[in-house]
């Protein structure tokens, strides 16, 4: 371990890191998900995460999570700065902490053109900058500050939340590489990272350096809970190739030392032949990227990314074939999978 990330160590919290579970789950719809909120604390879940882009908004799930339970912490991870106003976002959070006061985290990040531009028409200018100028303006308005003034992406006239949050609301970057990061935590709660294999991390928590007090890096995880390998890497490959053909995720592994295992699917996606680039994924980055095996075998694999200085856990499950979208099957997994098993 490096000099940095065993500072990291020596300052983390001591607490374990909270487990959470992205909803909606794939194949079930919103509201079908009551059963599963309601049980998530009793399975040793602290967190419900939504994400947003071309599917499910990220803020329906979490309102309908604070109106079924009162225990779970409701998280973003992430919403694109580019696709809501500033004031928009500060709204939306603070409404939020009206239902679930000191409850929630609102993760935030520059996400890629396929989500802002390709579907929503918007130009995917200065994404660092961007994020950087959301996190400056949330960071005051959630405070109560009146805002105004120039940014460098935007001009706001003048904007003050007429009920900010009475307990803070937590607010932090999805972050890849060492200026993200850096700005998580310099000037944000923290930072979740995505998509890296448990071996990765280091890489990651180096970059980070000694964290404060009271600052979050959550992980998250993609498990499918099957023993059929061939099933897991069939439901893999077109996500994980799609995604890591993205600019951001490409430079991500490319910082954290995967570049040669990524060269042949980067060469065939960029010459148009994705369903090439599907199968040179090599099998052993498939593994490690997209967890599976049996739920007692992902739990396993998961703790792995419990290293000294995460905080949070965020799990992606795609249920398999075998697990029924009904209470006993899908209960009985989550409980076999996650921080209560044994």
């Amino acid at each position: 371990m490096t000099a940095t990330a065993t500072a990291t160590t020596a300052t983390a919290t001591a607490r374990q890191p909270a487990w959470g579970i992205t909803l909606p789950l794939p194949g079930l719809t919103v509201d079908r998900h009551r059963f599963l909120v309601e049980r998530l604390p009793d399975l040793g879940y602290g967190d419900v995460w939504s994400a947003e882009g071309g599917g499910t908004d990220a803020f329906t799930p979490l309102a309908a999570t604070a109106a079924w339970s009162p225990r779970l912490r409701i998280a973003t991870g992430v919403v694109p700065v580019h696709t809501r106003g500033p004031a928009v976002l500060a709204q939306t959070a603070a409404t939020l902490a009206q239902l679930a006061p000191g409850r929630v985290l609102l993760g935030i990040g520059a996400s890629v053109p396929a989500h802002v531009t390709d579907i929503n028409g918007i130009p995917f200018d200065e994404p660092f900058k961007r994020t950087r100028d959301v996190l400056r303006f949330l960071t005051a308005a959630l405070r109560g500050e009146h805002v105004a003034g120039d940014f460098d992406t935007f001009s706001i006239a003048g904007y003050r939340l007429p009920h900010p949050p009475a307990a803070p609301v937590k607010v932090i970057l999805g972050a890849l590489r060492p200026g993200m990061l850096r700005l998580a935590f310099a000037e944000g709660d923290g930072a979740i990272t995505n998509l890296l294999r448990a071996r990765d991390l280091p890489r990651v928590l180096d970059a980070v350096g000694p964290q404060p007090p009271g600052k979050e890096l959550v992980v998250k995880v993609f498990v499918c809970p099957t023993e059929d390998t061939a099933y897991a890497r069939r439901t893999a490959r077109p996500f994980l190739a799609w995604i890591l053909n993205r600019e951001p995720y490409r430079k991500f592994h490319q910082w954290l030392g995967n570049g040669d295992l990524l060269a042949e699917t980067h060469r065939r996606w960029a010459d148009g032949d994705h369903a090439g680039a599907r199968r040179a994924l090599p099998d052993e980055l498939v593994d490690a990227l997209f967890l599976h095996g049996s739920p007692e075998q992902c739990h396993e694999q998961i703790l792995r990314y419990r290293q000294p200085g995460v905080t949070a856990i965020q799990l992606y499950v795609s249920p398999p074939p075998e697990t029924p979208a009904h209470h006993p099957h899908l209960l009985d997994t989550l409980a076999r999978l996650g921080p209560a098993a044994r």
